[in-house]
């Protein structure tokens, strides 16, 4: 009977124990900030200060309400101080996102074109005063907050270091390869997570900026999670621009429905839907040269 016990015992023991083992798997956002110094002579000034959704206002008051669409979880903060100018200084936010493509979005946002690129985490951007990437779910910002910048290679040190810390899967989203074509501009790629183009009906998606025969046009991808959706989404933008625009010229094509039309906030459009996708560009001038760019991207999506 003792026997039979001892066994019942670790059983229970076992199944009590095996949601902390696996909880520790997963990144102490707090530990991903090193404790005593983020490079050498620059150590943190106090400690690490956690933030949830409640308490993020007051840290980024004005800002914290663009964070909750991407999955916002928990932010770490701290800061460093240089010990030989107090004077230099500067902040490190370590922000927990709900996925991969929320970290993307959230440094996507912030990310600026003339920024120099830095070999860190997924992707990464520099300049004088601040640094940016993101790796796994993570979005990681480092910006002076002193009167004298640190400068690049500080800011490239303590992000390495942190980037050490954080779960090692560097890769980008899968949903940013069908805008790896010719033309369109890789440091505007931004991911919406919500009201794509201003739309409700166009849930979320991915948006950028093409040069189609020294036009600038804007491409973008609605995600959906089926068909179904993603061809509801696309009848509603028909049928919201035939409230405004009689032209509207509806092809089924082989594979996919293709639209033309005039888009009363973005001139005219060139939209398409095929699978779980709606796809297509706005401020359209050559039509053809749209065109031509959209069946690039559709081969991107398809995979070819």
């Amino acid at each position: 009977m003792q026997k039979n016990y001892g066994i019942t015992h670790l059983i229970i023991l076992w199944i009590l124990l095996a949601p902390i083992t696996g909880y520790s798997v997963e990144t102490d956002i707090a530990k991903a900030l090193p404790a005593s110094a983020c490079f050498e002579d620059w150590p943190m000034d106090g400690k690490v200060i956690l933030f949830d959704k409640e308490t993020l206002f007051d840290h980024i008051n004005g800002e914290s309400e663009l964070y909750f669409p991407y999955g916002f979880e928990v932010l770490a903060f701290a800061r460093y101080v240089s010990r030989n100018d107090p004077q230099a200084a500067f902040d490190a936010d370590i922000y927990k996102m709900g996925s991969l493509l929320d970290a993307f979005g959230m440094y996507a946002n912030y990310r600026r074109k003339n920024d120099a690129d830095v070999s860190v985490g997924a992707e990464g951007t520099a300049s004088s005063s601040q640094l940016l990437f993101y790796q796994d779910r993570y979005f990681v910002r480092l910006q002076a907050s002193g009167t004298t910048n640190p400068g690049p290679d500080i800011f490239l040190a303590c992000a390495r270091a942190i980037s050490q810390k954080l779960p090692q899967k560097t890769g980008r989203p899968k949903e940013l390869e069908a805008f790896t074509v010719p033309g369109i501009e890789r440091k505007s790629i931004r991911y919406i997570a919500q009201s794509l183009l201003g739309y409700e009906f166009f849930r979320k998606g991915i948006v950028a900026d093409a040069i189609v025969n020294n036009d600038q046009v804007l491409v973008f991808l609605v995600l959906e999670n089926s068909l179904d959706a993603a061809r509801k989404a696309f009848d509603q933008y028909g049928e919201y621009l035939k409230t405004s625009e009689k032209n509207v010229k509806i092809a089924p094509m082989q594979h996919h429905i293709s639209l033309k039309a005039s888009d009363p906030l973005y001139g005219d459009v060139v939209v398409e839907q095929a699978g779980q996708y709606v796809f297509g560009a706005v401020r359209v001038k050559d039509t053809s040269g749209v065109q031509q760019l959209i069946e690039k991207l559709y081969k991107r999506i398809a995979g070819e």
